[in-house]
């Protein structure tokens, strides 16, 4: 028996900073797809996925909630498998970056890295955006704001180990220029030009202000920072220095990694720079895809445009879903999702296209046979040209599928089953029905309808895996008679077929009522929530103050030049705040909510003119101003404004 060549095919590792919506599934169902479609053709897939679970943000997040790290990003991975479950996602394997094999391989790379020299301690000063852990120059910020994500970045300050980018630079460059490696390959210009042309920069490789990390193993006050952590499960998935796994040998290089745009630098330019270090192999391609955006927007939880897979797939099925999404998206590109977009889709390709191919084919089976065709047969017009499209499929789908085109590779499908419905119009076997004299013709133009719909049915099941094998036993396709290799061949189905009816596979919808029923869940206008209705009654109870009450607050931006906590006070941290023109003392009840390192350097919004007042025996010369939402509290920054500027 010949052995199975391997494929290895990797999902980014999520981050678990909430729970996931529909813009989390493409990479997934993406490489899902491809996955399903090479075991098809007889490879040994490897399918990776899981969660980046270390950092700053997940370190914050579990204090809000008065949990221990472990503990907060234990429940969002039970949310994430089962989100993959629900999506009928085959992952082989899945990584969580606090798996004790994968902190034994991070060390040992880290430890490889700085005995080779390519890591050396050092002092970083510069800015950092928390939610996306990347640190930045001020060239590479966008109007003072991450590159990536737009939010605000913080000044950083501290003693931190760097990987040396600079001599890999020129191999980088070659890489993304002179090789297939990159796809779309138009995503090459854009790294070259903004981070290579100017200079690669050495990358921090650690931290020291926050602990939830893998320790360095050799200066133990230090943690690895994201990027080294996070790209190497790649590899540490495979078994690369560590006894967990023995399969490094066998799936390395990985045959495609795929990403959405955000990180494509770090697995463009800092994965491969890593590689190149260690002396390995690097991975033969990336395929880099847009985002799922929701009215222009990037899908996020903060800007409330979230959609949640799991209504969608109650609603409608999980592989409505998964099709409607990998349709939509050009690899490369963005893809605008809007509930009007998503029902005329199920409508018109799934419902009306393939749907309804299947459901009249069944049934004129039954009606005009009972279910059992003759095997009289009667070659006739419009025969050739069906068959042609339906066995020249499998090598068109092939060659999409090679490129990460998953787009294309079911457009190509549908131009099969829109060619049978049109078939079905050409033929009009209702007519050829009436004369008994043409019942071979009429078995022939059944079984013809059921041979393109078995390898259009076959190939979508990559894409569709619980529907498709629903719609394959309706037209009577055995297992064998349903596998990739008789996809390019016609007459596989047996002369005397049986079909069996079943319930409709993608059930039309309403549109203006369900659009109407999904806008009202999605945007949850169904009530007034709990929480919204608690707001309301805090807001009418507010008393109202005229413009000159308000004009006696005197608001004023200053900047935090010392923090520290206050002695006895479990609560109360004591500031020294510039306001402009000097230094003065306040008294603020927020240690529950930051530490005082977090602090130091930030402009913040203080109430300058508010009587003094001793806390713990400190006296406090004003009020910094925060917001409370439940058990939350954030304060104020201003970034942008000079000290001493007046809040009006």
């Amino acid at each position: 028996m010949c052995q199975k060549k391997p494929f290895y095919i990797t999902t980014p590792i999520y981050y678990p900073s909430g729970n996931p919506h529909i813009g989390h599934c493409y990479t997934t169902v993406a490489c899902d797809s491809i996955a399903r479609y090479r075991r098809m053709q007889g490879y040994d897939v490897m399918f990776l996925t899981g969660t980046d679970e270390h950092g700053l943000k997940i370190e914050q997040k579990a204090a809000e909630k008065g949990v221990t790290p472990k503990e907060y990003v234990d429940e969002i991975v039970k949310t994430f498998k089962g989100l993959w479950k629900f999506m009928n996602i085959s992952y082989d394997r899945y990584i969580r970056t606090t798996d004790d094999y994968h902190i034994e391989t991070v060390q040992k790379i880290f430890k490889e890295l700085y005995d080779k020299g390519y890591i050396y301690k050092g002092e970083y000063k510069g800015k950092y955006c928390t939610p996306c852990e990347s640190f930045w120059t001020e060239s590479q910020l966008i109007d003072g704001k991450c590159p990536e994500c737009g939010r605000e970045v913080t000044e950083a300050k501290e003693e931190a180990y760097f990987f040396k980018m600079s001599p890999f630079a020129d191999r980088i460059e070659k890489l993304l220029t002179e090789t297939d490696y990159l796809q779309p390959k138009t995503r090459a210009v854009e790294l070259v030009n903004n981070f290579i042309k100017p200079g690669l920069e050495d990358l921090c490789v650690s931290r020291t202000t926050f602990k939830w990390g893998i320790p360095v193993t050799f200066d133990e006050k230090h943690i690895v920072y994201v990027w080294i952590d996070a790209l190497s499960n790649y590899i540490s998935a495979l078994g690369y220095k560590n006894e967990k796994f023995d399969e490094f040998d066998k799936y390395w290089p990985a045959d495609v990694h795929m990403v959405a745009k955000d990180i494509m630098r770090f697995h463009a330019i800092i994965w491969p720079a890593m590689l190149m270090a260690l002396d390995l192999p690097l991975p033969k391609h990336l395929a880099v895809h847009g985002w799922i955006t929701f009215n222009g927007q990037k899908m996020s939880k903060s800007l409330g445009n979230v959609v949640d897979p799991f209504v969608l797939g109650e609603r409608y099925g999980a592989d409505a879903i998964r099709y409607h999404i990998l349709r939509e998206m050009a690899l490369g590109a963005d893809s605008s999702f809007s509930n009007e977009i998503m029902i005329n889709r199920i409508n018109s390709d799934l419902a009306n296209g393939l749907g309804n191919l299947v459901s009249r084919t069944v049934a004129m089976v039954q009606k005009y046979f009972g279910g059992t065709l003759p095997t009289e047969r009667e070659s006739g017009e419009f025969d050739d040209d069906l068959i042609e499209t339906a066995t020249s499929l499998r090598a068109k789908v092939d060659d999409f599928m090679d490129k990460t085109q998953l787009q294309n590779a079911l457009a190509e499908i549908f131009k099969l089953v829109s060619r049978a419905n049109k078939y079905i119009d050409e033929t009009a076997p209702w007519v050829i029905a009436k004369d008994e004299t043409k019942k071979a013709r009429l078995a022939t133009v059944l079984y013809n309808l059921l041979e393109a719909i078995r390898i259009a049915c076959t190939l979508l099941s990559a894409f569709m895996p619980t529907t498709m094998p629903k719609a394959l036993e309706q037209i009577g396709a055995c297992e064998k008679c349903a596998g990739y290799e008789n996809c390019d061949k016609f007459g596989v189905l047996p002369a005397d077929v049986t079909v069996h009816k079943g319930d409709a596979l993608f059930p039309r919808i309403d549109v203006e009522k369900e659009i109407e029923e999904l806008n009202s869940i999605i945007k949850n206008n169904e009530g007034e929530s709990e929480e919204t209705k608690a707001l309301r009654e805090e807001l009418e109870g507010v008393a109202q103050i005229g413009i000159d009450d308000f004009a006696k607050v005197d608001l004023r931006v200053c900047e935090v030049k010392t923090c520290e906590p206050v002695k006895k006070s479990k609560k109360l941290l004591q500031f020294t705040i510039f306001d402009g023109v000097k230094d003065r003392t306040v008294v603020s009840g927020i240690a529950n909510y930051y530490k005082p390192e977090e602090l130091i350097g930030k402009k913040i919004i203080l109430v300058q003119n508010l009587k003094p007042a001793k806390l713990c025996g400190v006296e406090s010369c004003g009020m910094i101003l925060s917001a409370v939402h439940g058990d939350d509290l954030k304060v104020v920054f201003v970034d942008n404004m000079p000290v001493g500027s007046k809040i009006c």
